[in-house]
């Protein structure tokens, strides 16, 4: 891997693919592309996918110092996280997201990505705080959490930057399961296990009639959307 914050194990038909810098899991440049080597080695393997946080965090969004040093870089990593979200969005291949703990901005952005999202019970929060800190949510994100979130909470997630609980989260669909702390990783493998079971090519082509209309819109959008972005103040 290209950063030591991300690390990979073939764990029987599942990649296990850990997130932990130790931090807040930022997600950089350096991040991304090992999340996109990662990505990359799966789909040689021929294997499912299971995102890991470490305790307590999943992420708490993209990485601040390089989007604050001028509205180029901060349009510059926002496009790649787009792309790499995207590309877990559209996997051929099951991803399973175990969200470890609190998961803000981009690490909410990972939930709407995945397939299926298991999430640790605890005080931690979940959801979009972009418009909180005051950076207007992309029409990427925008339409990511439209295809996966409650209609009920639509709103208040995203325009109204309202944070919830791991319950709270469930609810508003940015996942679909609540365990002990201690079960997440066992429950989250289960899943992938289950998961990478099903039929290939079968199940990517039929993820790709769900979500190829919203990426295709997302990305006849997404490079006037970035354009307009600004660094965060």
């Amino acid at each position: 891997m290209a950063s030591n914050a991300v690390r990979y194990e073939l764990v029987d038909t599942v990649a296990v693919v850990t997130l932990d810098d130790g931090k807040v899991n930022a997600l950089s440049h350096e991040v991304i592309n090992a999340l996109h080597e990662a990505l990359t080695r799966a789909e040689r393997e021929a294997a499912s996918v299971l995102l890991v946080g470490r305790p307590g965090r999943l992420s708490a969004g993209f990485d601040l110092s390089e989007m604050q040093r001028s509205d180029a870089a901060a349009q510059t990593l926002v496009g790649a996280g787009a792309e790499l979200t995207l590309r877990l969005f559209t996997f051929p291949r099951p991803v399973v997201v175990a969200c470890s703990g609190h998961a803000l901005a981009a690490g909410a952005i990972l939930l709407l990505a995945g397939d299926l999202r298991i999430g640790a019970t605890g005080n931690f929060k979940i959801g979009l705080n972009e418009v909180s800190i005051h950076i207007t949510l992309p029409v990427f994100v925008m339409e990511m959490a439209r295809a996966r979130l409650s209609k009920r909470y639509f709103t208040r997630a995203t325009t109204q930057a309202e944070i919830f609980d791991p319950a709270g989260a469930k609810d508003a669909g940015y996942l679909d399961a609540t365990v002990a702390p201690e079960q997440l990783y066992d429950v989250a493998l289960a899943h992938a296990r289950r998961l990478a079971a099903l039929p290939h090519p079968t199940f990517g082509k039929t993820k790709d009639n769900e979500r190829g209309a919203t990426e295709r819109s997302i990305r006849e959008t997404l490079a006037a959307d970035l354009a307009k972005l600004t660094s965060p103040k």
